[in-house]
């Protein structure tokens, strides 16, 4: 938990600070909100790190992985018999009953 200062100042945690990607000289906006203080910082909007090749590369690698996903699942509306995937409906229904 930080402390508030004589100054009204409060020093950021290290680990909140990076997770956040906020450095120093970095602009930060408090806003209330109720009961609570919100701290919005500008790393939303800076340019993201990596090029735009970069990210339309990985864009495309994560379709893909996507669309090989989708191709080994069942479709839905494909049911597979209760004898092939080792349990009945009623099971369902007997469960956490002391049979």
């Amino acid at each position: 938990m930080a402390k508030v200062t004589s100054k009204l100042q409060v020093t950021l945690p290290k680990r909140l600070a990076e997770a956040h990607r906020i450095a120093p000289g970095d602009r930060i906006e408090f806003q209330s909100s109720g009961d609570d203080i919100r701290i919005i910082t500008e790393a939303g909007k800076r340019p993201s790190e990596l090029s735009r090749e970069e990210r339309l590369r990985l864009f495309d690698e994560a379709t893909s992985r996507i669309q090989a996903r989708a191709k080994r699942l069942p479709k839905s509306g494909d049911s597979a018999e209760p004898g092939e995937r080792g349990w009945k409906r009623e099971d369902l229904y007997r469960r956490g009953s002391a049979d």
